[in-house]
């Protein structure tokens, strides 16, 4: 299956896109750069991962993205409590972003057959 076909890829990208969107007009260069950044590693490695030919390499990309999530969820609740980012569509990025990283751990534990440490 190609990258662009998976569910969790789709999410992943609109996910990063209305980050972008909210943030379009955001005069914290910093906080704007690091945000869009880990929302942009989510499905850039999940893409990578599925270009990678092991199912054990594809987990690594897939390990990844699933940490880019937690970083994603981390800046969004800073982002809210400080006035960046609207309360409201925030928590609904916050909670869209625990669904993908739930997928992704899914992902992982059917390449690597192992469990996961921890989900959101």
């Amino acid at each position: 299956m190609k990258f662009e076909q998976l569910n969790v890829w789709k999410r992943s990208s609109t996910l990063a896109c209305k980050v972008y969107l909210e943030l379009k007009s955001c005069r914290d260069y910093g906080f704007k750069d690091q945000i869009t950044r880990c929302s942009l590693s989510i499905p850039s490695n999940i893409a990578e991962g599925e270009e990678r030919e092991t199912p054990k390499e594809s987990a690594r990309f897939l390990y990844y993205a699933k940490g880019s999530a937690g970083e994603l969820v981390t800046q969004l609740y800073i982002g809210i409590k400080v006035g960046i980012i609207d309360s409201k569509l925030g928590l609904e990025l916050v909670n869209e972003t625990k669904i993908i990283a739930f997928m992704l751990g899914q992902m992982i534990k059917k390449r690597t057959d192992q469990p996961l440490k921890k989900k959101f």
